[in-house]
């Protein structure tokens, strides 16, 4: 299994060991804000086949390359007036851009999928002290095998894929929960890649300017991580919008109404009995993990509200409820 270290212990081993790790051109399992990822120096091909390798994950899906800060990230990419001044608002923390490469960029195509755009992002805390100590970006997405639940605790990494890495680091639970909202502006207008970590809202106010939602999932070509139509999914069978709970069910409920049949529920989870989004959008990956247990005949979710951190929320459910793709 991996050797875990937790992020900030008392001998300062965490970035020495995953910069060893990295160095060879392998993956560390690091903690991030929004979820656990799986890192990698986004220079090296032999490094990112094996991201695609550890995680079994479509090639044709890009990855997100994580930089230290601003300066870092403009070495790689074409940043026009809109992104640069959401990137100064929302960096670091959980927002993608969708930018333009230089020529110049040392990124490699296995990273962005072959697309002349890559997903860039700033983390907060260990990633880019992380980041910084390697002086090279890491395309890093969710350190979980490809299509299943995102890993939100160093423990998940390790039940996944702890006997296919070498490293992982435990920063404690990711405080946000989600991965990064990815956006992308075109010609002034902002598009929606991935609802997440960011509030549409939020993005809205800073800018001005009105978000647009991308096509219903599946139905857009893939520019960014997240968008394929099946994804952060269960083995059990998820069923949204659940105001009643069959036997044998798994039940996730959400704030204070009343479920039919809750009684016979196999077991019962809550995301925020106060109705706190941002406390939900934490406890979802986990929630999703605990109730998918043996014999359970699916799970049932209850309806979530389609705003600020609830369209994430609905984002990943829709996906883990999707059918699963050949």
């Amino acid at each position: 299994m991996a050797r875990i270290i937790a992020a900030e212990d008392e001998a300062g081993e965490a970035i020495p060991a995953a910069l060893a790790v990295l160095r060879q051109a392998r993956p560390v399992a690091i903690p991030t804000e929004t979820v656990y990822g799986l890192a990698a120096d986004a220079t090296d091909p032999h490094a990112i086949t094996g991201i695609y390798e550890t995680k079994g994950r479509p090639r044709f899906n890009p990855l997100i390359c994580h930089m230290a800060d601003l300066e870092m990230a403009e070495r790689h990419a074409v940043f026009d007036p809109v992104s640069r001044k959401l990137a100064q608002r929302f960096w670091p923390g959980p927002l993608t851009l969708v930018l333009p490469l230089k020529p110049e960029s040392t990124i490699h195509p296995l990273a962005t999928a072959g697309l002349d755009t890559v997903g860039i992002r700033v983390p907060i805390g260990f990633a880019g002290a992380l980041i910084r100590a390697f002086d090279r970006p890491l395309a890093a997405p969710s350190a979980n095998s490809s299509g299943k639940i995102s890993p939100t605790t160093a423990r998940h990494v390790d039940a996944d894929l702890g006997d296919r890495i070498d490293l992982v680091i435990d920063g404690g639970p990711c405080p946000v929960g989600v991965e990064s909202t990815i956006v992308k502006v075109e010609d002034g207008r902002i598009r929606l890649l991935r609802p997440g970590g960011v509030p549409v809202e939020a993005i809205e106010a800073e800018t001005g300017l009105t978000v647009e939602r991308i096509k219903a999932a599946g139905t857009a070509a893939i520019e960014a991580p997240g968008m394929l139509a099946s994804h952060y999914a269960p083995n059990a069978r998820v069923r949204l919008d659940a105001t009643s709970v069959s036997s044998g069910e798994a039940l996730i409920r959400f704030g204070s109404r009343q479920v039919t049949g809750e009684d016979a529920a196999a077991t019962v989870l809550q995301l925020s009995a106060s109705g706190d989004l941002g406390e939900a959008a934490a406890n979802l990956f986990g929630f999703l993990k605990k109730a998918d247990i043996a014999g359970i005949t699916g799970i049932a979710v209850m309806p979530i509200p389609d705003e600020g951190l609830g369209e994430a929320i609905n984002d990943r459910l829709k996906r883990a409820a999707a059918p699963r793709e050949a």
